[in-house]
């Protein structure tokens, strides 16, 4: 919590930096559009920044549920595995939570779902 907190300060506090810098270097090249930030200004957005990461880090608290990553398909993942799988040979037999298949493709084509047969009970 407290890294998340600190990467957020740190994102602002660079994205206000960024604005300063930017603000100096328009001034130093005689461009009268945007004038030096003052101390006080550069002081009121690093508030604001670390305002802005309190709230953020609040919301999360609150809400923990909106920031909990989406657990993957256990047979999706499986299923990817083994049409991935570059050492799988005619014959061979593999297991995912669908059950036990065979493989009956080529091995110098694609992997396909239709090169995987169910292996039938005896």
């Amino acid at each position: 919590m407290a890294a998340t907190i600190i990467l957020a300060l740190s994102i602002l506090g660079c994205a206000s930096l960024s604005r300063a810098q930017e603000d100096v270097a328009a001034s130093a090249t005689g461009d009268d559009a945007q004038p030096e930030i003052s101390r006080n200004a550069w002081r009121q957005r690093i508030e604001d920044a670390k305002r802005r990461a309190r709230d953020v880090a609040r919301e999360r608290r609150e809400h923990p549920e909106l920031y909990m990553p989406i657990p993957e398909d256990p047979d999706l993942i499986a299923t990817e595995r083994v049409l991935n799988d570059e050492s799988l040979q005619t014959g061979d037999i593999v297991s995912t939570n669908k059950g036990l298949f065979v493989f009956r493709g080529r091995i110098d084509q694609p992997r396909r779902q239709e090169d995987f047969v169910p292996l039938s009970a005896r």
